[in-house]
């Protein structure tokens, strides 16, 4: 069975809640899983500031932060937090039909990436988080548009 709460302690951003399970759905099918409880927070930038400084001793806001809940192989539980603050932001610095929501979208699946092992802190892993996010947007019908990761300083 696959649970997932989400949170939304932002009042910026109308996003659907549907479109977020979607979004989670598609990387959990990536990877097979069909067993998994996650919640999923919609904060502004102060709050994952704060968050980041906290558990990850840096002192900026960010897009997203994944908490991985527990090591076991038979059910993935797991924590996003992301930043609607940060991807009204970040939105806006790609070209053509992009948006804030889908940028929310995008930071969903690249979150929920991380709760299956995905990294990208070298550049070999970093390719391979950028094409599982293109597969898992497409698999929700949003078409990545040509040079969503070329943003300068974009994390996701």
């Amino acid at each position: 069975m696959i649970e997932i709460e989400i949170a939304n302690e932002q009042e910026v951003l109308e996003i659907s809640e549907e479109q977020i399970r979607a979004a989670v759905l598609a990387v959990l099918a990536k990877d097979q899983i069909q067993d998994a409880e996650m919640s999923i927070a919609l904060v502004d930038d102060p709050t994952i500031h704060g968050i980041n400084r906290q558990f990850l001793s840096h002192d900026y806001p960010t897009d997203v932060i994944s908490f991985p809940l527990s090591d076991s192989p038979e059910k993935l539980e797991g924590e996003i937090v992301l930043s609607v603050d940060t991807a009204i932001r970040e939105a806006g610095k790609v070209e053509g039909v992009w948006d804030a929501q889908k940028e929310v979208l995008l930071y969903v699946i690249h979150g929920t990436l991380h709760l299956i092992g995905f990294d990208d802190h070298d550049e070999e892993d970093l390719v391979e988080m950028r094409r599982g996010e293109v597969e898992c947007l497409r698999a929700i019908g949003i078409e990545p548009p040509e040079g969503l990761h070329d943003r300068d300083g974009e994390e996701a």
